[in-house]
């Protein structure tokens, strides 16, 4: 990412850093891909690999189950969290599993409780606020977040979420098997964003301060793997993981915020790449934001047909109206599920009345992906089975 110095560091990497007593701080490099990718080095007061126990941490429901037989679904996410389940549950042990491949997988949350400290040691997260606001502190220090954020952790970055305000936290949380990066065609070659990014440096939000915090026998909870089974480890550290007095360097969390996503538009409609913010290995993620739509005179502004060979979509819709979905039973908090292997498209008569039209209102992250996922039990919990007939209008045979 881009550079960022926090906190006291020394004037030389890799020298004698010490407190006003004279005692060392300890430097760790935090860094990907070996020693070849995007870095940071944090300064702690104590031994950051130090534990005293590690136990096992039991998921939730993990299971998968193939989209056999083939169809478009659609999900209704407020149906998972009635009531009030939201004060009983966290940001992280209260995810419900939606949808996974190897590469990728997408969750849904409600929650008012502060979670544990956490690591995911698989991959990156990138979480959307789809309302609420909350504190993540994490050993690069603290970062607020709000509706509309989209917070990019690093791999194996300890933190914690900290819900605040009166109303629940609701978070669409893509975790990645790989890092999650701006897309290359937006970096020059030394890594700036360039001029035709929708976005810049100045929309990314990081830490600004250390975050101190004193204590012993400290849990972290760890998602790691086994082959292809997601499992938990339940570790204890000897003194706080969050102990870093300063660090530097490109790796680190930050938000953006989709407002802050400058939409592409052209005079005949533009194809989802234009809508592009971020990648990982083997998927995309796309900020679908409110936006002037095509001006040729005889341009028909809803997408065409089209069927990705090679890609599952996915699209969360979080704000606006959807127009391309209206008589679907697509609201907010819906995600559709179109996989790869036959056509999708607007539902019936929005084409036609999308002629004319010259704004869209609408606001939605998609997740494309290149293997096919599979449902997880907070799909199979929360589906409308008649959305795949909506086209047709009528049922199964």
């Amino acid at each position: 990412m881009f550079y960022r110095c926090v906190g006291a560091v020394p004037p030389k990497r890799h020298t004698q850093h010490r407190d006003e007593r004279g005692n060392l701080y300890y430097e760790e490099l935090m860094g990907e891909e070996g020693f070849s990718g995007d870095s940071s080095l944090l300064y702690h007061r104590g031994l950051p690999p130090a534990i005293v126990d590690s136990t096992v941490w039991e998921l939730g429901d993990q299971s998968l189950t193939p989209n056999h037989p083939l169809r478009h679904r659609h999900l209704r996410l407020p149906d998972l969290f009635p009531g009030d389940t939201p004060a009983a549950t966290d940001p992280v042990t209260g995810r419900r599993l939606l949808l996974a491949n190897a590469d990728v997988r997408i969750s849904y949350v409600v929650s008012e409780a502060a979670s544990p400290l956490y690591r995911n040691a698989i991959g990156d997260e990138l979480v959307y606020v789809e309302s609420g606001a909350a504190v993540v502190e994490s050993v690069f220090g603290t970062v607020p977040v709000h509706q509309g954020d989209q917070l990019l952790m690093p791999r194996a970055t300890t933190h914690r979420w900290l819900p605040t305000g009166g109303a629940p936290l609701r978070a669409y949380v893509i975790e990645a098997s790989s890092h999650i990066t701006p897309p290359k065609r937006y970096l020059s070659k030394f890594g700036q964003l360039l001029e035709n990014s929708p976005y810049c440096e100045r929309d990314l939000h990081g830490p600004t301060t250390p975050l101190l915090a004193e204590g012993t026998d400290v849990e972290v909870l760890v998602k790691h793997r086994a082959g292809a089974e997601v499992i938990g480890t339940r570790l204890t550290y000897a003194t706080h993981p969050f102990d870093v007095v300063g660090w530097d360097g490109c790796l680190y969390p930050f938000t953006f915020n989709i407002a802050d996503f400058e939409p592409i538009t052209g005079r005949v409609h533009q194809p989802p790449p234009v809508h592009q913010a971020f990648e990982g290995a083997n998927f995309v993620i796309c900020n679908f934001v409110p936006r002037k739509v095509d001006y040729h005179p005889l341009s028909i502004p809803v997408p065409y047909y089209h069927s990705n060979v090679d890609s599952d979509e996915i699209m969360f819709y979080c704000g606006g109206n959807y127009g391309a979905r209206k008589g679907s039973g697509i609201a907010q908090g819906s995600v559709s599920v179109h996989p790869g292997g036959y056509a999708h498209g607007p539902q019936p008569g929005a084409y036609e009345r999308s002629i004319g039209a010259e704004f869209f209102d609408e606001l939605a992250v998609m997740v494309d992906t290149f293997r096919p996922l599979q449902l997880g039990e907070g799909a199979l919990a929360c589906e409308d089975p008649g959305y795949a007939w909506t086209w047709s209008g009528r049922g199964p045979r």
